[in-house]
């Protein structure tokens, strides 16, 4: 006789079910928790991003306020200022530079008193030249030491000579800075020394030898 067929264990089917749901479950959630995690950390990287995002957008902000800030201070600052017509600066020319710094080293001077300064300062070098007997004199000093040669009769021409030269130097010294108020007081004492050598005043004019000038 062929045997009888047997059917399958349906507590046996439902046990093995059972355990592939439960495998299935487990699966399940630990593929979950990585999808979470992943998420998680990604949302970390998008939340720091966002945070140095509106850092950087709230220090522009301030930034912006600080300026328009100033400008409107600025801008107030200058409507309490009285009001005045703004004027083209004059150019200053090569001339000018150069009497402005005349005048901070040497004092103010007007700029006619400078063009008489330039006028006088050859003085030094037009200083006529005196001769005595063929010697020349070019200033009191060197009209002493010849007169000390030439007057044998006079023990002491120089001290008579500088005596003299100090009366005539304090007589006219003082007409010629009243003359000339621009000029320094080596300039006037140039231009005295120039009258002391043409003046009747100087004994050396009146002196038996014969004086001559050269230009």
């Amino acid at each position: 006789m062929p045997k009888k067929f047997k059917g399958e264990n349906t507590k046996a089917v439902v046990a093995r079910q059972r355990k592939a749901d439960a495998r299935h479950e487990r699966e399940e959630r630990i593929a979950k928790q990585k999808e979470d995690e992943y998420w998680k950390d990604d949302d970390k990287h998008i939340a720091r991003k966002q945070q140095r995002k509106e850092e950087k957008e709230k220090k522009r902000q301030e930034q912006l306020e600080r300026k328009l800030e100033n400008q409107k201070a600025l801008e107030d600052e200058l409507k309490a200022l009285p009001s005045k017509k703004s004027t083209k600066p004059a150019k200053v020319t090569r001339h000018e530079i150069q009497e402005r710094k005349e005048t901070v080293d040497h004092g103010t001077l007007s700029s006619s008193a400078r063009t008489s300064i330039s006028e006088e300062q050859p003085l030094e070098e037009n200083l006529n030249h005196m001769t005595l007997d063929g010697e020349e004199a070019r200033n009191v000093d060197e009209a002493l030491s010849i007169l000390g040669k030439q007057d044998h009769s006079d023990r002491h021409p120089e001290r008579r000579l500088k005596a003299t030269f100090a009366a005539f130097e304090a007589k006219h010294l003082p007409r010629l800075k009243a003359e000339n108020p621009h000029l320094r007081l080596s300039q006037l004492k140039q231009m005295l020394t120039k009258d002391w050598m043409k003046s009747e005043e100087n004994p050396m004019n009146m002196h038996p030898t014969t004086y001559n000038y050269k230009p």
